[in-house]
């Protein structure tokens, strides 16, 4: 059986010093106590590791040998503590993140970095899904967590408030609301809305259409012939508005614009986790919290 860490410790610290008063000193225990270790760290091992006489402590061809290999097979020791440890915290791992194509602008560039930053044992890899699949892949454990605009439907998931937007309409710089700080929900309504495809997010889209559910005349929405075109060209044409969060302001292309929609409710991100969490879905949900409070993404 393999003595124990501490004693060989001990025993490495009264290798250096050859003296046991200097290294119960430096340990920080009794010299009685020192020379006590030593003696069962010999009877252990079963063999003299030290020749002490009244003035000065000797090593033996053991003692010199054990002097030799015991720093490199404690430090491999340690390390292996230490992932062993780090593995318990979260901190260590492969991490999958499946997000929603409107939380790539901000808010999963943003958590994935500070994961990767906070944690150099963590592999971190992001892809964008289509919003209704992420929280079943959390579920059945084919991604370990996503990010969802609005509170997806979906069993055997947790999902935690990450960011909470005001929703505003994008739009043309020339167009006639451009103009103003904020936007009536009823004079958006008296233009052409644009909605992302219902099929591409039911939760959003039924949320931004009954923004506008009691105004008159019945606003006219459509939805673009390409989901997510990066260029926004249907808004250049200075009359069609897109509502969108206040993310769409870092994200909006050269001739937009965005403007927020006043008394309009919040719009809202979410952590999905698996409900049976491990270390690493733990540390996600702190990093998250944090993040969130840095940033402001939940204000009171």
């Amino acid at each position: 059986m393999a003595p124990d860490t501490v004693s060989l410790r001990y025993f490495l610290v009264l290798a250096q010093e050859l003296n046991f008063t200097r290294a119960a000193a430096r340990i920080g225990i009794a010299q009685p106590a020192l020379s006590a270790r030593m003696r069962r760290l010999e009877a252990e091992l079963g063999t003299a590791l030290l020749v002490r006489n009244t003035r000065s402590v000797v090593l033996t061809t053991a003692g010199a040998a054990l002097a030799e290999s015991a720093p490199p097979a404690l430090a491999a020791l340690d390390r292996a503590w230490d992932t062993a440890r780090s593995a318990a915290a979260g901190e260590l791992g492969t991490l999958r993140i499946g997000y929603s194509l409107s939380a790539g602008a901000e808010t999963a560039p943003a958590l994935v970095d500070r994961l990767i930053l906070g944690n150099s044992g963590l592999e971190v890899g992001a892809v964008p899904m289509a919003t209704p699949e992420i929280s079943p892949a959390v579920a059945d454990g084919r991604i370990d967590a996503g990010i969802t605009r609005g509170e997806q439907p979906g069993r055997g998931v947790r999902r935690f408030l990450l960011r909470r937007m005001r929703i505003g309409v994008q739009l043309a710089q020339h167009h006639p609301l451009a103009e103003h700080p904020e936007i009536e929900i009823a004079d958006a309504a008296a233009y052409p809305l644009r909605l992302p495809d219902r099929a591409a997010n039911p939760v959003i889209h039924d949320q931004l259409s009954a923004l506008f559910r009691d105004t008159r005349p019945r606003p006219r929405f459509h939805t673009p012939a390409v989901s997510f075109d990066m260029s926004q060209r249907d808004l250049r044409d200075g009359v069609t508005l897109a509502p969108a969060g206040e993310a769409a302001v870092a994200a909006s292309p050269a001739g937009l614009t965005w403007r927020p929609l006043r008394g309009a409710p919040s719009l809202t991100f979410h952590l999905v986790l698996p409900r049976e969490q491990s270390p690493l879905h733990r540390r996600i949900r702190a990093v998250a919290r944090t993040l969130a409070h840095e940033l402001h993404w939940l204000p009171d």
